[in-house]
C-alpha cells in the first residue's frame, strides 16, 4: 500500500488538533483525476469537521480540504480532456489537506496561464458557492439590488464580484470592521455597513428607502431574520448558506412572506450530487473563467501558510481575522 503525507485530525485531546501523518495514497476511479496537491484553502466547514460537527458524506475521505490546485498525476480510463502534467483546480468533497487527492473530472478546471497555485486554490469553493447562491438560487436579475452579509468573507468577496460583473447589480454588504468594509468597497460594493456600529436595516432605509433589496445572501441566520425580511422588496429572495449566529427564531410573523411574495431558500454544496456539481462547474467556466483572464474578477487571498502551520491558519479563521481566503501550501 502506497502512502502519502496528510494533515489528520487528532481528537485524542479535549480540543482536536491537526497533526502531520501518513495516509493511504488514493487511486483514481475511471472518472477521476489523481492530482499532486500544490495548494489548498481553508473553509469554515473544515473547522466544523475538525470539531466533530460536520462529518464527511458517506464514502468520502476523512481528510479535510474542500478545494485544491495542483498537477495531474494520472487520469482515469474514461476521462477525456485532461492528461498528466495539466495544472488544474477544483471542488472536492474532502481530501485537500494532503500530498495527493482525487477529483471528479467534471469538477476539475484547467488553470489559466496567469494563475498561481495559491490563486487557483482560492477560487473553487467560494466562487462556485457564490455563483450558486447569486445566480441559481437568488436568481439575481440585471441591475437588481443584492445585500451580501459577511461581505469580506471568501464567499462574500466572490459574490460581490460575480454580482457586479455578471449582473451589474447594486451591491450592499455588511462586515465587522471598517477595514473589511474597505475590502468590499474595493471589489465593487456600493455601500458597506459595519454591523458592530450600525443597524443595517436602518442604514439601508436611510440610504435607499424601504423594501429596497431584491436578493439577500446570508451566513448569519436568526439574528438577522427580522431585518432581512424588513428590507426585502416585493418578490425578494433570501438565500441561506450558513447560520453562524444561530438557527432558532423564537417569534416570527409569516405575514411578510405572503404580503411580499418572498422566496426563502437554503443550500449547502458539499452534499450535492456529482451531476449537480458538474453542471455548476461547467456553467461557471463558461460564464466566468474568462473574467479571471481579463482580471475583471480575482480571488481575494488573506494569507498563505505552510501546511505545517495549519493550526495557526485555523486560529485565524476561527477568530474572524481574515478578509478573503486563507491558503495552505508546501505539501
Amino acid at each position: 500500500m502506497e502512502t502519502m503525507k496528510a494533515l489528520l485530525v487528532d481528537d485524542s485531546t479535549e480540543i482536536p488538533v491537526m497533526t502531520l501523518g501518513e495516509f493511504q495514497k488514493p487511486e483514481p476511479a475511471h472518472h477521476e483525476l489523481l492530482v499532486k496537491v500544490e495548494a489548498t484553502a481553508l473553509n469554515r466547514a473544515d473547522l466544523m469537521q475538525k470539531a466533530g460537527k460536520y462529518p464527511p458524506p458517506k464514502g468520502v475521505t476523512p481528510i479535510l480540504g474542500l478545494e485544491m490546485a495542483g498537477i495531474v498525476e494520472k487520469a482515469g480510463k474514461d476521462v477525456e480532456g485532461f492528461q498528466k502534467g495539466d495544472h488544474v483546480f477544483g471542488l472536492l468533497p474532502g481530501g485537500g489537506y494532503a500530498e495527493y487527492c482525487t477529483i471528479h473530472a467534471g469538477h476539475a478546471m484547467k488553470m489559466t496561464e496567469e494563475m498561481s497555485f495559491e490563486e487557483a486554490a482560492a477560487i473553487s469553493e467560494v466562487f462556485l458557492t457564490a455563483y450558486q447562491a447569486v445566480i441559481w438560487l437568488g436568481e439575481l436579475a440585471d441591475k437588481e439590488t443584492i445585500l451580501i452579509h459577511a461581505g469580506a468573507s471568501g464567499v462574500g468577496t466572490a459574490a460581490i464580484q460575480l454580482a457586479k460583473e455578471l449582473k451589474q447589480a447594486r451591491i450592499i454588504t455588511t462586515a465587522g470592521s471598517d477595514e473589511k468594509c474597505s475590502v468590499t468597497a474595493g471589489l465593487g460594493a456600493d455601500l458597506c455597513m459595519n454591523y458592530k456600529q450600525e443597524n443595517f436595516a436602518d442604514s439601508l432605509e436611510e440610504t435607499f428607502g424601504k423594501n429596497c433589496v431584491n436578493v439577500i445572501v446570508d451566513f448569519v441566520g436568526s439574528p438577522y431574520w427580522d431585518n432581512n425580511i424588513r428590507t426585502l422588496a416585493l418578490d425578494g429572495r433570501l438565500v441561506y448558506l450558513a447560520m453562524l449566529g444561530g438557527a432558532t427564531i423564537e417569534k416570527m410573523s409569516l405575514v411578510p412572506i405572503l404580503r411580499k411574495r418572498l422566496t426563502i431558500r437554503g443550500s449547502t454544496l458539499r452534499n450535492r450530487s456529482d451531476e449537480y456539481k458538474t453542471s455548476l462547474t461547467q456553467e461557471f467556466q463558461k460564464t466566468s473563467l474568462n473574467l479571471f483572464r481579463e482580471e475583471r474578477i480575482k480571488p481575494v487571498i488573506d494569507s498563505v501558510f505552510d501546511w505545517k502551520d495549519v493550526e495557526e491558519a485555523h486560529s485565524r479563521m476561527e477568530n474572524n481575522q481574515n478578509a478573503g481566503k486563507i491558503i495552505l501550501t508546501g505539501m
